[in-house]
């Protein structure tokens, strides 16, 4: 393992400017400013309230609702996966009560249509003293809220599908010859049944790219069973209470992004990233193996996001190898395409990334 210090403040190179090399240099690894002490306190503040709020709701998915987080404060879409009834729409939704955000929710089907999800130009009688005329008026689609939950998305056919690409990627809509943006802010949560795969689209590989973090949404313990017991099938029920608005989850977001990567850090999510790549001369022996595309750049700034994130949830200014040893997997598991070894092999994307993580730890 290296010497350094995981949680040491970048440099800030000498402004002096010998040579354009050194002007290179000197721009690309200067830091700004990271957040204050007060923006910092009021992120821990309210992702403490955030994240005891729906733990006290969804009950067993601890895991799952810290990695919810990290894409929520850092921005980012997120597709959930999981088979029936283990509470990823309940959990959806009441980010949306939390946060006092708009909420939609689409069912994905086969004969879902991309104006159910967009809108579509409908044709509508304006009266005045003159008389009546028709016009032409826009009638938005549910996409246009802060979080959408797009229900068991592969049930949809490719092109349905492709309606929320524009969306997720550059926050506006276009409708015939007009662009219209989203919400700020604006969420993607998508959701899929592993098990029901009979007529269903998979999705390709440039949608899952877009997708900032994949979770696997495991079956409860048999604690945690009782104790949903114990939660829903009595006489009361929990009313979800307001932790934070919009605004400050947008404020939220910029004081994640402002959180400082020192040099080595930046060098080690490189690493992570390339050694996905079957190509690579240091990729591990199994990913040359059973791998046939490794995660794209999206890939590497999804790491370095999530990884601020997660160092602010830990009460530290810094990101850490840690912070993006943990956050790789979520990361990086619906970017690593297996090739037919892999697939015959059932070389899963986690043993891929834990053979990563093990061998980038041994050159470090």
């Amino acid at each position: 393992m290296t010497n350094k210090s995981e949680n040491t403040t970048p440099e800030v190179k000498d402004s002096t400017i010998q040579n354009g090399q050194d002007q290179q240099l000197s721009i690309t690894d200067t830091q700004v400013e990271g957040p204050s002490e007060v923006d910092i306190a009021e992120f821990i503040n309210i992702a403490q309230q955030l994240e005891k709020e729906l733990c006290s709701v969804v009950i067993g998915q601890e895991r799952v609702i810290r990695e919810l987080l990290l894409a929520l404060f850092a921005g980012g879409h997120l597709l959930l996966e999981g088979v029936p009834g283990l509470g990823k729409t309940l959990l959806v939704r009441t980010v949306a009560d939390a946060l006092a955000l708009k909420f939609a929710r689409i069912q994905f089907t086969p004969d879902l249509m991309p104006a159910d999800i967009v809108g579509t130009t409908i044709v509508s009688e304006d009266g005045n003293s003159t008389g009546s005329r028709r016009v032409f008026s826009f009638q938005p689609g549910p996409i246009f809220a802060n979080i959408v939950l797009a229900d068991e998305v592969n049930r949809a056919t490719p092109k349905t599908q492709s309606a929320l690409l524009e969306g997720m990627q550059e926050r506006t809509v276009s409708v015939g010859d007009t662009t219209r943006p989203l919400p700020k802010p604006f969420f993607v949560l998508a959701t899929q049944n592993p098990l029901e795969m009979e007529g269903t689209y998979p999705l390709p590989e440039a949608q899952l790219d877009r997708f900032l973090l994949k979770i696997l949404v495991r079956f409860p313990l048999a604690k945690d069973l009782l104790q949903i017991i114990d939660t829903t099938v009595g006489t009361q029920t929990y009313r979800t209470k307001q932790v934070a608005s919009g605004e400050q989850l947008s404020k939220l977001i910029e004081t994640a992004r402002a959180v400082p990567v020192a040099t080595h850090i930046k060098e080690y999510a490189v690493h992570l990233l390339l050694a996905t790549h079957p190509d690579q001369e240091d990729a591990p022996e199994k990913v040359r193996n059973f791998v046939r595309y490794g995660a794209s750049p999206r890939g590497l700034q999804a790491i370095i996001l999530t990884a601020k994130v997660r160092a602010l949830l830990e009460g530290r200014y810094n990101v850490s190898q840690e912070d993006l040893r943990e956050v790789a997997f979520p990361a990086l598991r619906h970017r690593i395409i297996p090739n037919f070894d892999g697939l015959t092999e059932g070389i899963t994307p986690e043993e891929v990334i834990e053979e990563i993580i093990k061998e980038t730890e041994d050159t470090n």
